[in-house]
């Protein structure tokens, strides 16, 4: 497959700190795929997303969006992406339908587009109540769907998730797990690490499974059991196993 067919290509990728947080890798989401990528605390999930969304830079390697050179060209890639992080950065003193307009803005949307638009995702993650109230007063996960709807609004290609599950109430959680799934159906293309295996089990096309900086198993979910030689085991099991197998070869 080449980059010109996949939402995103990495090839090589690698970043240091005290000691390897990615480790030379190579990793492929097709387009219009949901992808989860799992892995322990420590693995190099989080850098890598930070790399590909363009807000670390690699030590080596190459990331491909849609064709797009990321590292070459960043702003053309990142106009065709949207990054949500675990915690939340929205503006307090702003409502949520003023957050939107103010980030339509800065994509140079027309207001009248980005009126509806930001009006319609907020309600779908179930705002309404609260379209002009200030976001100061928000719990973390009212702040988390801010954010989510904040980088929706230009409509991006790209969706860069990372835990966006985290302190969400079972509620707030569908509505999330709803508006991705349309994203999806829509011929959108999300990247996701969770934490929360049973979501990655019924959501995602394909999981990826990264330690210590490599990917070390991804497929199907039922690809996944055909390697573990059973198709019943649940995702927890494959993965901890997996886990455990590449902790005791290193």
């Amino acid at each position: 497959m080449t980059s010109e067919l996949s939402a995103l290509a990495v090839r090589g990728l690698t970043k240091r700190f005290d000691r390897p947080a990615v480790d030379a890798l190579d990793l492929t989401v097709r387009a219009g795929e949901f992808y989860a990528l799992l892995g322990p605390n420590g693995a190099g999930k989080t850098t890598t997303l930070r790399m590909v969304a363009g807000l670390l830079r690699p030590d080596a390697g190459t990331v491909s969006i849609f064709g797009i050179d990321a590292l070459a060209d960043p702003v053309s890639a990142k106009q065709i992406m949207a990054w949500v992080s675990d915690e939340p950065m929205i503006y307090d003193k702003l409502t949520p339908l003023e957050y939107l307009e103010f980030v339509a803005g800065l994509w140079g949307i027309d207001p009248r587009t980005s009126e509806k638009s930001a009006r319609n995702l907020l309600v779908s993650l179930g705002l309404e109540p609260h379209l002009n109230e200030r976001c100061e007063g928000f719990s973390k996960g009212m702040r988390q769907k801010v954010a989510l709807a904040g980088a929706l609004v230009h409509d991006p290609r790209l969706i860069i998730l990372d835990e966006p599950l985290t302190g969400l109430d079972a509620l707030s959680a569908r509505h999330v797990k709803g508006l991705l799934q349309e994203r999806v159906r829509a011929g959108g293309t999300v990247i996701m690490t969770t934490h929360i295996l049973e979501v990655a089990e019924r959501m995602a096309d394909r999981i990826g499974v990264i330690a210590t900086g490599r990917l070390i198993a991804e497929g199907t979910l039922a690809e996944l059991r055909a390697r573990n030689g059973s198709n019943d085991t649940t995702l927890e099991d494959m993965f901890i196993a997996l886990v455990d197998t590449e902790a005791a070869a290193a």
